[in-house]
């Protein structure tokens, strides 16, 4: 993946994730990413950004909920039963690395109002906050997050302003965004989520173990900022 297709700081690691909210993957994803920065050393010289994936772009944000269980189902002509079970899997997972899936009370909508929350806090330096809080409202709270009255609400959860927050969703201020994001993805032949490019180059695709991904920080630190003394300059804490 051509490292000139993205915006590239001389003095900083971008990593760029497609991800979707109601992508039980991508949580996890996220969060043994997060914990991987916690392990590399010149985390606080790193920037994630999170670009806007479908898992599931037939569902419109004016249909009704319905449950991941009958989703999965219906999507793959599983019995119910092993539906459930598979679920039943992916909650095991996500207990292993500290997250509460609750997927018998989650109810899948569409999610381009969601990734249009998740750019609007992007210009509010809040990105990172918006998308695990959105992640929380849907896998452990059964929330609805297409619901525009629920997203100004988690906007106003993670220190956004609520009344902006739901005046960029009416107007639909970033919906070209989301669908620039879903068309790099499709060029760049992205199938599935979550998927991390780092510094525009490096590609780790799904819920891989934290090893994996600082291998990955590690590789495309040194080729691209390499000087430890780089990440020494930047200001305290990831850029997430």
């Amino acid at each position: 993946m051509a490292g000139e297709a993205f915006d590239q700081a001389t003095d900083r690691l971008v990593v760029d994730v497609w991800s979707d909210v109601m992508c039980p993957f991508c949580y996890m994803g996220d969060t043994l990413l997060a914990q991987a920065l916690e392990k590399f050393p010149h985390a606080s010289g790193v920037d994630v950004r999170y670009h806007s994936f479908l898992l599931m772009p037939q569902l419109s944000d004016d249909d009704a909920p319905v449950s991941p269980t009958d989703l999965l189902s219906a999507k793959h002509g599983l019995p119910r039963e092993q539906a459930q079970a598979m679920n039943d899997q992916v909650t095991e997972r996500a207990r292993q690395i500290g997250l509460d899936y609750r997927l018998e009370q989650a109810r899948a909508v569409g999610t381009r109002t969601a990734h249009q929350l998740s750019h609007f806090a992007a210009t509010q330096g809040k990105q990172h906050e918006m998308v695990q809080r959105l992640f929380q409202a849907y896998f452990t709270e059964g929330l609805n997050v297409a619901d525009h009255q629920v997203l100004g609400d988690l906007a106003a959860d993670v220190g956004l302003d609520r009344d902006a927050a739901l005046a960029a969703l009416t107007s639909g201020q970033f919906a070209d965004a989301v669908e620039a994001d879903i068309e790099q993805a499709r060029q760049y032949g992205i199938q599935g989520v979550p998927f991390f490019v780092f510094a525009g180059k490096y590609a780790v695709s799904g819920a891989q173990p934290v090893e994996a991904f600082l291998q990955a920080l590690d590789t495309s630190w040194t080729e691209t900022v390499g000087s430890p003394a780089a990440a020494d300059s930047t200001s305290a804490g990831a850029g997430r």
